[in-house]
């Protein structure tokens, strides 16, 4: 891999002689601007104002533009002179545990190769040192005309460093959340889970660009004088969940029959704390017991009382009074 950058890793008094090499590609595809009318390529040239003629690469130089519209023409000299330790020099500055970086800070990445045989040993110093105390390294470097923020961290044998922003670079997430007051059901939570579990892990080797796939086979499609197949149109509606259960039971099949697996869900109308939900209401529940107690009472003392006919007056008595209690009870109700 060719490397992009050369300088050394500031561990310390320890100095390590690297080259930096980009650790991704992008394989996306890249179109050109075509005239539509006869294909002929589309092209920009580069104008000087003043003199209205077209310049080469070898006449163009950088320049800031001041807030009245002044240019300041600034030469790579300039900047090759600036006082920057970071100008060839990726330094640490400290150790953290890697859960302490925000991934919304994680920009661009490169492999540190070793720069000659005498950085071997304290190359693999350092990256020893990094896997034994699992932590990274916070670096700062100087990279296309600025400084930036770095992380160095292990990948198999090599070390490995991401490129940062700088925390005033990142946004914060006012204004995004919904801002209406919002209440998730149990039932709700666990379909999610339910799906959650059904679509399980994932092996990100065996995942792949579609999208660059179909672009592939439309443009071998019309290089070989072919239409090109039609893609399958989206179903309707899509975006707009009209019932969320629905929805959510709708996935999980379709995640379990995807996978040969048993669609049914019915079981999973009733959240898992449902066997903990008489706990919750107490009050409740002694209430709803007292009542078939109460229920009940009646019921046991009008069987005995129909089985043994020639009690004592006594009996009798007692089941008269419990008569009118009932009808007590039912004008109330009424009431």
């Amino acid at each position: 891999m060719r490397s992009i950058w050369n300088g050394a890793i500031s561990f310390g008094l320890v100095s390590i002689p690297i080259k930096l090499v980009n650790a991704t590609e992008n394989h996306s595809i890249s179109f050109r601007q075509i005239h539509t009318e006869d294909g002929g390529r589309i092209r920009y040239r580069k104008f000087c104002e003043l003199e209205d003629r077209e310049v080469t690469g070898q006449e163009i130089g950088k320049g800031y533009e001041d807030s009245d519209g002044t240019i300041i023409p600034i030469t790579d000299e300039d900047l090759a002179g600036l006082p920057i330790p970071t100008a060839k020099t990726i330094e640490i500055v400290a150790f953290v545990p890697e859960d302490r970086i925000d991934p919304l800070q994680m920009d661009a990445a490169y492999y540190l190769a070793a720069g000659g045989a005498p950085a071997a040993k304290p190359y693999t110093l350092l990256r020893e040192a990094l896997k034994r105390s699992k932590k990274v390294a916070i670096t700062k470097y100087a990279l296309r005309g600025r400084e930036r923020l770095g992380m160095l961290r292990v990948v198999g044998d090599a070390i490995a460093m991401h490129g940062l922003l700088w925390p005033d670079e990142v946004r914060a997430p006012e204004g995004v959340a919904p801002d209406a007051d919002v209440t998730v059901r149990d039932k709700e939570l666990d379909l999610a889970d339910a799906l959650m579990d059904t679509l399980g892990e994932v092996d990100l080797e065996d995942l792949h660009d579609e999208y660059r796939e179909a672009v592939e086979e439309v443009v071998a499609a019309k290089a070989a004088g072919e239409t090109p197949r039609e893609a399958s149109a989206p179903e309707a509606g899509g975006g707009k969940v009209l019932d969320l259960m629905a929805a959510l039971e709708n996935s999980v099949r379709a995640a379990r029959e995807s996978r040969g697996e048993d669609a049914e869900v019915k079981h999973l109308q009733q959240p898992k704390t449902s066997r903990s939900s008489p706990k919750d209401t107490g009050g409740k529940k002694s209430t709803s017991t007292a009542k078939k107690k109460t229920t009940s009472s009646p019921r046991k003392s009008t069987s005995k009382t129909s089985q043994a006919e020639k009690k004592s007056t006594t009996t009798k008595k007692t089941a008269a009074r419990k008569t009118p209690a009932k009808k007590t009870t039912s004008r109330k109700r009424s009431a």
